[in-house]
């Protein structure tokens, strides 16, 4: 619910997020992605799950400086994450073409303790294969401070 002190955030529910262009996880960005986190490479050419977050953030229809200018805020005042939920319907995989849609759900205005006024801006992602097949989902929901409304 939006604060009734403050000026309404812009209108951005609805705002198409959708790829236009498939996103393949190669397997020697999966094998470096792995050796960075220490973590082991699957032999079957499962991707490492942290790439539900980076496929849909790259393979979006907007990069992250255009989806805080859909919401009237510059990415230089410091967009942050507050959180992402993510359920898979399957595995990802290595050297496999997944499409990305998705849209902003809502921007909710409110007054914080911390960063005075600030934006929650949620968004929902959808990942899937080329037939239409479900990957997964995630939802985020990102903080953007608004400085100039304190």
């Amino acid at each position: 619910m939006n604060s009734p002190d403050l000026p309404p955030p812009p209108n951005v529910s609805g705002i198409s997020l959708s790829g236009t262009t498939p996103y393949v996880i190669t397997a020697n960005e999966n094998r470096e992605l792995c050796a960075t986190l220490g973590a082991p490479v699957a032999a079957n050419g499962t991707a490492h799950p942290i790439y539900f977050f980076i496929a849909t953030q790259v393979g979006m229809g907007k990069s992250v400086a255009g989806l805080c200018a859909a919401c009237d805020f510059d990415v230089e005042d410091g967009p942050m994450i507050a959180s992402s939920k993510v359920t898979f319907s399957h595995a990802l995989m290595t050297e496999q073409s997944y499409w990305i849609t998705g849209e902003i759900r809502g921007l909710t205005r409110k007054r914080s303790r911390t960063l005075g006024v600030m934006d929650l801006l949620e968004y929902v992602l959808r990942l899937a294969l080329p037939d239409g097949t479900p990957v997964l989902e995630t939802t985020n929901v990102w903080v953007l401070p608004r400085r100039n409304l304190a």
